[in-house]
């Protein structure tokens, strides 16, 4: 084999991973309602960057959010709906970027400290959920603020629009990956 056949393959696996991730993402993000009080549906988006991140790792989730974000940018239907653009949610999407990168921080974390016995396992799941919540919550650090710059509603009025209805949801989302990422370190 030569050597630049070498290199391409690897290259190939790691960028068929990554638009198997955004296909991911914009699948899952096809499972929407909409809410009749702000232009932010509720979809799975949110548990689709935790799970491309935990499966994928952090740097292939972190790439795949980010291509994901890009096509929706130029227009692509890939978002909630089929519908394309740099809309007053599109904040979300770049969030989901964040997501996965700290997701997929924390899968490699449960699979190393499984690996090497650290600490009991409730202290490990405790530290999984809570940096699946953390991973959950960045999104909306982008989310609020792209939200507030786009409709030019208060501080009060986007809380209202795009974190108040959402954040149940997003705690079950969280929770629901924190316990799978356990289940796919037996699959390894």
């Amino acid at each position: 084999m030569s050597r630049a056949a070498g290199l391409v393959r690897p290259a190939a696996r790691e960028l068929a991973l990554v638009l198997v991730g955004t296909a991911t993402l914009a699948l899952l993000g096809q499972v929407a309602l909409p809410l009749p009080f702000t232009p932010v549906p509720v979809t799975l988006g949110t548990f689709a960057a935790l799970g491309v991140g935990s499966v994928l790792g952090s740097r292939r989730g972190m790439a795949s959010a980010l291509v994901l974000a890009l096509l929706a940018a130029a227009g692509v239907p890939v978002l909630a709906g089929w519908s394309a653009g740099v809309t007053a949610s599109f904040g979300y999407v770049l969030g989901y970027t964040l997501a996965a990168g700290v997701a997929g921080r924390g899968a490699l974390g449960w699979s190393r400290s499984s690996e090497g016995g650290a600490g009991s396992v409730a202290r490990r799941a405790l530290v999984l959920g809570a940096t699946m919540l953390l991973a959950s919550a960045l999104v909306y650090v982008p989310g609020l603020l792209w939200l507030r710059l786009a409709t030019g509603a208060s501080w009060a009025a986007t809380v209202g629009m795009g974190l108040a209805p959402f954040v149940v949801g997003d705690l079950l989302k969280s929770l629901a990956v924190a316990g799978l990422v356990p289940v796919r370190s037996i699959w390894r």
